[in-house]
């Protein structure tokens, strides 16, 4: 398993590319503001073929490149459909009128080909197979993404900005919902053995079991609780 990590752009935004080994095809998930050129750096480092771009949510540090990196390489993104608009609406997603200024040098828009994501499927791409998991909350198409253990690796949950390390997702932005995240953590997160690696949207990985002893939101959800808005750490 081949799994590349880059934080890029003014948030700092986890853009990965993963593939079964170098030389093969691959997948990339969320290449947010910026992105561009250290997706290729990764590309041709590793002699990867894109095949698919698979987002874990629709906010703009997420998704800002989808289109230059969907059209360089004629591949698909998919994305929830809650959050599908967000690609050609970003303004909107962020509570901004629309015509005020969002870095202008961002290409706003959907790219050609673009499919759905549904809670429970089984999103087999690259001879990969990721279990895709809606968990609403920062937002209301958010999905996590989790790769199985195998002989060799741990289960790997790519959890967008879901779950962070000592931390969790805004939920002050329009769409999020403070419930809605505390139940997913409980339904997505606390199910998992603690050795499932966590690669978040923002900021260092770490592991589900780790969360569960130090994360005091986790900590929440597990006892049912959950009523303060979580304070945002990173990103959007």
């Amino acid at each position: 398993m081949l799994i590349a990590g880059f934080p890029a752009g003014a948030w700092g935004t986890n853009c990965y590319v993963v593939a079964p080994a170098a030389g093969e095809e691959c997948v990339i998930i969320d290449p947010g503001h910026l992105a561009v050129q250290g997706v290729e750096e990764t590309l041709a480092k590793h002699r990867l073929k894109p095949v698919a771009v698979v987002l874990s949510h629709g906010h703009i540090d997420h998704v800002a490149s989808v289109v230059p990196v969907c059209g360089a390489h004629d591949v698909p993104a998919w994305i929830h459909p809650e959050d599908r608009y967000m690609l050609s609406d970003p303004e909107k997603a962020l509570g901004r009128a629309i015509g005020q200024p969002l870095m202008g040098e961002l290409t706003i828009g959907e790219p050609d080909d673009v499919k759905e994501l549904a809670d429970g499927a089984a999103l087999t791409v690259a001879g990969l197979e990721f279990s895709v998991a809606h968990a609403p909350g920062h937002t209301r198409g958010s999905v996590t993404f989790r790769l199985p253990e195998t002989a060799d690796i741990p289960s790997v949950l790519f959890s967008g900005d879901l779950l962070f390390a000592g931390s969790v997702g805004r939920t002050d932005l329009p769409g999020g919902s403070t419930a809605e995240l505390y139940e997913s953590l409980a339904r997505v997160c606390l199910p998992l053995d603690d050795s499932t690696v966590v690669l978040s949207g923002h900021g260092p990985q770490t592991t589900i079991g780790r969360e569960r002893a130090t994360n005091p939101f986790l900590g929440e959800a597990a006892r049912g609780q959950g009523a303060e808005d979580p304070a945002p750490r990173r990103g959007l």
